[in-house]
Protein backbone atom coordinates (compact mmCIF):
# COMPACT_ATOMS: atom_id res chain seq x y z
CA UNK A 1 0.00 0.00 0.00
CA UNK A 2 1.10 3.42 -0.97
CA UNK A 3 1.16 5.95 1.86
CA UNK A 4 -1.16 8.76 1.28
CA UNK A 5 0.75 12.30 1.13
CA UNK A 6 0.33 14.84 4.06
CA UNK A 7 -2.22 17.83 3.12
CA UNK A 8 -0.53 20.67 1.92
CA UNK A 9 -0.78 23.70 4.57
CA UNK A 10 -0.11 25.62 1.41
CA UNK A 11 -2.73 26.30 -1.77
CA UNK A 12 -3.28 28.87 -3.87
CA UNK A 13 -6.81 30.43 -3.86
CA UNK A 14 -9.04 32.21 -7.17
CA UNK A 15 -11.87 34.24 -7.40
CA UNK A 16 -13.77 31.14 -7.56
CA UNK A 17 -12.30 29.05 -5.01
CA UNK A 18 -11.50 31.46 -1.94
CA UNK A 19 -10.14 28.59 -0.43
CA UNK A 20 -7.97 26.65 -2.77
CA UNK A 21 -10.27 23.91 -2.90
CA UNK A 22 -14.09 23.40 -1.96
CA UNK A 23 -15.86 24.38 0.51
CA UNK A 24 -16.55 20.75 1.46
CA UNK A 25 -13.10 19.63 1.08
CA UNK A 26 -11.93 22.18 3.46
CA UNK A 27 -14.24 21.42 5.94
CA UNK A 28 -12.95 17.86 5.83
CA UNK A 29 -9.43 18.77 6.20
CA UNK A 30 -8.68 21.74 7.59
CA UNK A 31 -11.60 22.97 9.64
CA UNK A 32 -10.86 22.89 13.36
CA UNK A 33 -7.82 20.45 12.40
CA UNK A 34 -4.92 21.93 10.91
CA UNK A 35 -3.81 25.69 9.75
CA UNK A 36 -3.80 26.23 6.18
CA UNK A 37 -2.17 29.58 4.20
CA UNK A 38 -4.22 30.37 0.77
CA UNK A 39 -1.87 32.78 -1.80
CA UNK A 40 -4.57 35.17 -3.25
CA UNK A 41 -7.36 33.95 -1.57
CA UNK A 42 -9.02 37.31 -2.86
CA UNK A 43 -7.15 38.20 -5.91
CA UNK A 44 -6.49 42.01 -6.40
CA UNK A 45 -8.20 42.39 -3.29
CA UNK A 46 -10.01 46.68 -2.80
CA UNK A 47 -10.04 47.06 1.29
CA UNK A 48 -13.71 47.62 2.26
CA UNK A 49 -12.17 50.10 4.50
CA UNK A 50 -9.58 52.59 4.92
CA UNK A 51 -7.25 53.13 8.11
CA UNK A 52 -8.07 56.79 8.69
CA UNK A 53 -11.53 55.66 8.45
CA UNK A 54 -11.09 52.78 10.93
CA UNK A 55 -9.15 55.15 13.63
CA UNK A 56 -12.31 57.11 13.44
CA UNK A 57 -14.50 54.84 14.25
CA UNK A 58 -12.23 53.76 17.60
CA UNK A 59 -12.67 57.11 18.77
CA UNK A 60 -16.59 56.31 19.20
CA UNK A 61 -17.91 55.41 22.33
CA UNK A 62 -19.49 52.09 20.64
CA UNK A 63 -16.91 50.88 19.21
CA UNK A 64 -14.74 48.36 21.21
CA UNK A 65 -10.94 49.09 20.43
CA UNK A 66 -7.55 48.78 21.86
CA UNK A 67 -4.30 50.75 21.07
CA UNK A 68 -1.14 48.94 21.56
CA UNK A 69 2.38 49.82 21.76
CA UNK A 70 5.18 47.87 22.06
CA UNK A 71 8.75 49.22 23.92
CA UNK A 72 10.94 46.94 21.63
CA UNK A 73 14.03 47.91 23.87
CA UNK A 74 12.74 46.96 27.58
CA UNK A 75 10.24 44.54 26.32
CA UNK A 76 7.44 46.45 27.69
CA UNK A 77 3.69 46.98 26.50
CA UNK A 78 1.04 49.42 26.94
CA UNK A 79 -2.25 48.58 26.47
CA UNK A 80 -5.06 51.55 26.62
CA UNK A 81 -8.41 50.36 25.89
CA UNK A 82 -11.74 52.78 24.01
CA UNK A 83 -12.90 55.26 23.22
CA UNK A 84 -9.69 56.35 21.97
CA UNK A 85 -8.87 60.18 21.63
CA UNK A 86 -6.75 61.66 18.80
CA UNK A 87 -4.26 62.66 21.47
CA UNK A 88 -3.29 58.66 21.72
CA UNK A 89 -3.21 58.29 18.04
CA UNK A 90 -1.07 61.86 17.63
CA UNK A 91 1.21 60.08 20.43
CA UNK A 92 2.19 56.69 19.01
CA UNK A 93 5.54 56.22 18.01
CA UNK A 94 6.71 55.75 14.42
CA UNK A 95 6.72 52.21 15.31
CA UNK A 96 5.83 48.86 17.39
CA UNK A 97 2.30 49.71 17.69
CA UNK A 98 -0.93 48.48 16.34
CA UNK A 99 -5.11 49.53 16.67
CA UNK A 100 -7.47 46.77 16.72
CA UNK A 101 -11.18 47.12 16.55
CA UNK A 102 -13.31 44.98 17.16
CA UNK A 103 -17.34 44.40 15.66
CA UNK A 104 -16.42 46.51 12.32
CA UNK A 105 -18.62 44.25 10.48
CA UNK A 106 -21.45 46.10 12.76
CA UNK A 107 -20.58 49.37 11.65
CA UNK A 108 -19.73 49.32 8.09
CA UNK A 109 -21.66 47.92 5.23
CA UNK A 110 -18.95 47.19 2.71
CA UNK A 111 -17.09 45.31 5.67
CA UNK A 112 -19.88 43.14 6.84
CA UNK A 113 -20.06 42.43 2.80
CA UNK A 114 -17.33 40.16 3.44
CA UNK A 115 -19.07 37.55 5.35
CA UNK A 116 -20.98 36.84 2.05
CA UNK A 117 -17.63 34.62 1.16
CA UNK A 118 -18.04 32.53 3.91
CA UNK A 119 -21.81 31.28 4.07
CA UNK A 120 -20.44 27.97 3.69
CA UNK A 121 -20.07 27.75 7.64
CA UNK A 122 -23.53 28.32 9.76
CA UNK A 123 -24.48 32.27 10.08
CA UNK A 124 -24.86 31.82 14.31
CA UNK A 125 -20.64 30.67 13.95
CA UNK A 126 -19.53 33.73 12.59
CA UNK A 127 -18.96 36.21 15.67
CA UNK A 128 -17.22 39.24 14.00
CA UNK A 129 -14.61 40.96 11.99
CA UNK A 130 -11.96 42.64 13.60
CA UNK A 131 -9.52 44.50 11.90
CA UNK A 132 -5.76 45.68 13.09
CA UNK A 133 -4.20 48.10 11.86
CA UNK A 134 -0.07 48.75 12.68
CA UNK A 135 2.93 50.43 12.02
CA UNK A 136 5.86 48.47 11.12
CA UNK A 137 6.53 45.85 13.95
CA UNK A 138 3.38 46.38 15.07
CA UNK A 139 1.20 43.63 16.80
CA UNK A 140 0.14 41.87 19.97
CA UNK A 141 2.81 39.32 20.63
CA UNK A 142 2.79 35.13 20.43
CA UNK A 143 -0.64 34.17 21.36
CA UNK A 144 -3.57 31.36 21.04
CA UNK A 145 -7.29 31.52 20.21
CA UNK A 146 -9.80 29.55 21.79
CA UNK A 147 -11.90 29.87 18.34
CA UNK A 148 -11.23 29.23 14.56
CA UNK A 149 -9.98 32.91 12.69
CA UNK A 150 -9.40 33.87 9.16
CA UNK A 151 -6.24 36.13 8.72
CA UNK A 152 -6.92 38.00 5.50
CA UNK A 153 -4.61 40.84 4.45
CA UNK A 154 -5.83 43.93 3.50
CA UNK A 155 -2.75 46.22 3.70
CA UNK A 156 0.81 46.09 3.05
CA UNK A 157 2.43 43.00 4.25
CA UNK A 158 2.08 40.88 7.44
CA UNK A 159 5.05 38.29 9.04
CA UNK A 160 3.13 35.30 10.34
CA UNK A 161 4.62 32.88 12.20
CA UNK A 162 2.57 29.24 13.91
CA UNK A 163 3.42 26.18 15.82
CA UNK A 164 1.93 23.32 14.74
CA UNK A 165 3.24 21.63 17.79
CA UNK A 166 0.06 20.47 19.88
CA UNK A 167 2.40 19.74 22.83
CA UNK A 168 3.54 23.13 22.44
CA UNK A 169 3.44 24.99 25.74
CA UNK A 170 0.56 27.39 26.66
CA UNK A 171 1.46 29.37 29.83
CA UNK A 172 1.04 32.77 29.72
CA UNK A 173 3.80 35.64 30.59
CA UNK A 174 3.13 36.81 34.03
CA UNK A 175 4.42 40.39 33.94
CA UNK A 176 1.75 41.57 30.89
CA UNK A 177 -1.45 42.38 30.37
CA UNK A 178 -2.21 40.52 27.19
CA UNK A 179 -2.23 36.90 27.34
CA UNK A 180 1.05 36.68 25.67
CA UNK A 181 2.66 33.20 25.25
CA UNK A 182 5.76 32.67 27.91
CA UNK A 183 7.20 30.15 25.26
CA UNK A 184 6.69 30.38 21.38
CA UNK A 185 8.28 28.16 18.91
CA UNK A 186 7.31 28.51 15.46
CA UNK A 187 7.66 25.89 12.48
CA UNK A 188 6.39 27.75 10.27
CA UNK A 189 6.68 31.24 8.89
CA UNK A 190 5.07 33.09 5.89
CA UNK A 191 5.15 37.47 4.64
CA UNK A 192 1.45 37.63 3.45
CA UNK A 193 0.22 40.26 1.40
CA UNK A 194 -2.99 41.89 0.04
CA UNK A 195 -5.15 38.87 -0.76
CA UNK A 196 -3.69 36.20 1.39
CA UNK A 197 -5.46 34.46 3.77
CA UNK A 198 -4.09 32.61 6.69
CA UNK A 199 -7.15 30.06 8.67
CA UNK A 200 -5.75 28.45 12.07
CA UNK A 201 -7.78 26.28 13.84
CA UNK A 202 -8.40 26.82 17.71
CA UNK A 203 -5.04 26.89 20.18
CA UNK A 204 -2.55 27.44 17.51
CA UNK A 205 0.26 29.54 18.45
CA UNK A 206 0.75 32.32 16.35
CA UNK A 207 2.44 35.90 15.83
CA UNK A 208 1.65 38.34 13.18
CA UNK A 209 3.95 41.46 13.10
CA UNK A 210 3.39 44.47 10.66
CA UNK A 211 6.31 44.44 8.27
CA UNK A 212 7.81 47.43 5.94
CA UNK A 213 5.18 49.87 6.27
CA UNK A 214 1.32 50.61 7.17
CA UNK A 215 -0.50 47.02 7.25
CA UNK A 216 -3.91 46.25 8.15
CA UNK A 217 -5.29 42.38 8.77
CA UNK A 218 -8.95 41.92 8.73
CA UNK A 219 -9.72 38.87 10.96
CA UNK A 220 -12.97 36.74 10.67
CA UNK A 221 -13.68 35.11 14.30
CA UNK A 222 -16.30 32.06 15.04
CA UNK A 223 -17.91 32.13 17.71
CA UNK A 224 -17.02 29.42 20.16
CA UNK A 225 -18.72 29.46 23.43
CA UNK A 226 -16.88 27.71 26.19
CA UNK A 227 -18.74 24.34 27.64
CA UNK A 228 -19.01 26.25 31.07
CA UNK A 229 -20.49 29.14 29.36
CA UNK A 230 -23.51 26.79 27.35
CA UNK A 231 -23.97 24.79 31.03
CA UNK A 232 -23.96 28.19 33.41
CA UNK A 233 -26.33 29.63 30.33
CA UNK A 234 -28.62 26.55 29.96
CA UNK A 235 -28.71 25.72 33.98
CA UNK A 236 -30.03 29.36 34.13
CA UNK A 237 -32.66 28.31 31.13
CA UNK A 238 -33.96 25.88 32.94
CA UNK A 239 -34.16 26.86 36.36
CA UNK A 240 -36.40 29.69 35.38
CA UNK A 241 -38.78 27.87 33.40
CA UNK A 242 -38.63 24.60 35.68
CA UNK A 243 -41.57 24.89 38.08
CA UNK A 244 -40.74 24.94 41.66
CA UNK A 245 -42.31 22.10 42.73
CA UNK A 246 -40.36 19.64 41.30
CA UNK A 247 -38.23 18.63 43.52
CA UNK A 248 -35.32 15.89 44.43
CA UNK A 249 -37.66 12.61 45.12
CA UNK A 250 -36.73 9.36 46.34
CA UNK A 251 -39.55 7.27 46.58
CA UNK A 252 -37.61 4.27 46.01
CA UNK A 253 -35.23 4.92 49.12
CA UNK A 254 -34.16 1.85 51.19
CA UNK A 255 -32.56 1.68 54.45
CA UNK A 256 -29.28 3.93 54.78
CA UNK A 257 -26.37 1.31 54.76
CA UNK A 258 -24.06 4.17 56.14
CA UNK A 259 -24.62 7.40 57.07
CA UNK A 260 -24.08 10.41 55.09
CA UNK A 261 -23.47 8.91 51.71
CA UNK A 262 -24.49 9.47 48.65
CA UNK A 263 -24.48 6.07 46.99
CA UNK A 264 -25.24 5.34 43.48
CA UNK A 265 -29.06 5.28 43.67
CA UNK A 266 -29.13 8.94 44.59
CA UNK A 267 -26.56 9.42 41.47
CA UNK A 268 -29.10 7.59 39.18
CA UNK A 269 -32.02 9.48 40.57
CA UNK A 270 -29.93 12.86 40.01
CA UNK A 271 -29.44 12.12 36.19
CA UNK A 272 -33.49 11.77 35.78
CA UNK A 273 -33.83 15.08 37.68
CA UNK A 274 -31.65 17.02 36.04
CA UNK A 275 -31.66 17.23 31.78
CA UNK A 276 -28.01 17.75 31.15
CA UNK A 277 -26.48 15.26 33.85
CA UNK A 278 -26.54 12.38 31.94
CA UNK A 279 -23.31 13.02 30.15
CA UNK A 280 -21.42 13.42 33.65
CA UNK A 281 -18.81 11.18 34.45
CA UNK A 282 -19.99 9.53 38.28
CA UNK A 283 -16.94 11.36 39.95
CA UNK A 284 -17.79 15.17 38.27
CA UNK A 285 -21.42 14.13 39.21
CA UNK A 286 -20.94 13.22 42.43
CA UNK A 287 -18.07 16.16 43.21
CA UNK A 288 -20.70 18.47 42.39
CA UNK A 289 -23.48 17.06 44.17
CA UNK A 290 -21.66 16.39 47.10
CA UNK A 291 -20.87 20.37 47.25
CA UNK A 292 -24.01 21.70 46.57
CA UNK A 293 -25.98 19.39 49.29
CA UNK A 294 -23.67 20.10 51.95
CA UNK A 295 -23.82 23.73 51.27
CA UNK A 296 -27.88 23.87 50.45
CA UNK A 297 -29.55 26.32 52.88
CA UNK A 298 -26.73 27.40 55.16
CA UNK A 299 -27.76 30.65 56.83
CA UNK A 300 -24.29 30.66 58.31
CA UNK A 301 -20.43 29.19 58.19
CA UNK A 302 -18.67 27.72 60.78
CA UNK A 303 -15.81 30.50 61.60
CA UNK A 304 -12.24 29.18 61.41
CA UNK A 305 -10.70 29.55 65.06
CA UNK A 306 -8.28 32.34 65.54
CA UNK A 307 -5.12 30.82 65.50
CA UNK A 308 -4.60 27.63 63.28
CA UNK A 309 -3.58 24.46 65.59
CA UNK A 310 -0.44 22.17 64.68
CA UNK A 311 -0.60 18.89 64.07
CA UNK A 312 1.29 18.39 66.92
CA UNK A 313 -0.86 20.57 69.12
CA UNK A 314 -4.40 18.38 68.20
CA UNK A 315 -2.53 15.13 68.61
CA UNK A 316 -1.43 16.52 72.22
CA UNK A 317 -4.90 17.47 72.76
CA UNK A 318 -6.18 14.16 71.71
CA UNK A 319 -3.81 12.25 73.30
CA UNK A 320 -4.44 14.57 76.66
CA UNK A 321 -8.26 13.42 76.40
CA UNK A 322 -9.55 16.16 74.04
CA UNK A 323 -12.86 15.21 72.30
CA UNK A 324 -13.99 17.06 68.70
CA UNK A 325 -18.00 18.74 68.61
CA UNK A 326 -19.10 19.17 64.60
CA UNK A 327 -20.01 22.88 64.74
CA UNK A 328 -24.05 23.21 64.29
CA UNK A 329 -23.44 24.59 61.22
CA UNK A 330 -21.48 21.93 59.30
CA UNK A 331 -23.60 19.58 57.14
CA UNK A 332 -21.50 16.60 56.08
CA UNK A 333 -21.83 14.04 53.19
CA UNK A 334 -19.74 11.97 51.77
CA UNK A 335 -19.02 9.30 48.56
CA UNK A 336 -16.99 6.49 48.03
CA UNK A 337 -13.71 7.50 45.49
CA UNK A 338 -10.81 5.75 44.42
CA UNK A 339 -8.47 4.50 47.14
CA UNK A 340 -11.22 5.84 50.04
CA UNK A 341 -13.94 8.56 50.03
CA UNK A 342 -14.31 11.29 49.34
CA UNK A 343 -15.82 13.95 52.51
CA UNK A 344 -18.19 17.21 51.41
CA UNK A 345 -17.93 19.84 54.16
CA UNK A 346 -20.34 22.65 53.45
CA UNK A 347 -19.01 22.96 49.91
CA UNK A 348 -15.64 21.52 50.59
CA UNK A 349 -14.35 18.37 49.72
CA UNK A 350 -11.80 16.34 51.57
CA UNK A 351 -9.82 13.00 51.06
CA UNK A 352 -10.83 10.29 53.71
CA UNK A 353 -11.04 6.81 54.27
CA UNK A 354 -14.97 5.34 53.79
CA UNK A 355 -14.87 4.17 58.12
CA UNK A 356 -13.91 7.69 58.92
CA UNK A 357 -16.39 9.75 56.66
CA UNK A 358 -19.11 7.42 57.78
CA UNK A 359 -17.51 8.30 61.52
CA UNK A 360 -17.84 12.02 60.56
CA UNK A 361 -21.45 12.04 59.04
CA UNK A 362 -22.86 9.84 61.91
CA UNK A 363 -21.67 11.10 65.23
CA UNK A 364 -21.89 14.72 66.45
CA UNK A 365 -18.75 14.09 69.20
CA UNK A 366 -15.61 12.19 68.68
CA UNK A 367 -13.44 10.87 70.86
CA UNK A 368 -10.26 9.81 68.69
CA UNK A 369 -7.77 9.78 71.40
CA UNK A 370 -4.78 8.24 70.98
CA UNK A 371 -6.36 6.04 67.85
CA UNK A 372 -6.31 8.24 65.43
CA UNK A 373 -3.81 7.53 62.72
CA UNK A 374 -1.62 9.93 60.90
CA UNK A 375 -3.56 10.42 57.88
CA UNK A 376 -6.58 11.01 59.59
CA UNK A 377 -5.32 13.21 61.78
CA UNK A 378 -4.52 15.01 58.91
CA UNK A 379 -7.76 15.54 58.07
CA UNK A 380 -9.32 16.07 61.66
CA UNK A 381 -6.48 19.22 61.71
CA UNK A 382 -8.17 20.36 58.44
CA UNK A 383 -11.94 20.25 59.68
CA UNK A 384 -10.51 21.98 63.06
CA UNK A 385 -8.55 24.54 60.97
CA UNK A 386 -11.45 24.76 58.72
CA UNK A 387 -13.89 25.69 61.61
CA UNK A 388 -16.19 22.71 60.66
CA UNK A 389 -15.10 20.24 64.41
CA UNK A 390 -14.44 22.36 67.86
CA UNK A 391 -11.67 21.20 70.15
CA UNK A 392 -13.33 20.85 73.65
CA UNK A 393 -11.00 20.69 76.43
CA UNK A 394 -11.90 16.95 79.03
CA UNK A 395 -13.92 18.15 81.49
CA UNK A 396 -11.88 18.54 85.00
CA UNK A 397 -13.27 15.97 87.65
Amino acid sequence: MTKASPLPIEVRGSAKQPLGMSPAQFLRDYWQKRPLLIRQAFPDFKPPIQPDDLAGLALEDVALSRLIIHDEKRDRWKVKTGPLTEKDFASTPNSNWTLLVQDVDKWDADVAALLEDFTFLPSWRLDDIMISYAEPGGGVGPHVDQYDVFLLQAIGQRHWAISTDPNAPKDFRPDIELKQLQHFDPDHEWMLEPGDMLYLPPDVPHDGIAFGGPCMTISVGMRAPSRAELTGDLADYLAERLPDELRYADPDLAPAKAAGEIDKAALARLRTALPFAAGLDDATLTDWFGRFITRYRNAQLPVPPEKELTEAALRKQLDGGAHLLRHPWARMAWAKAKGGATLFVNGQAYPATVEWATQLCSQRELSPGKSAPAAQLALLLSLVNDGHLVVRKPRRR
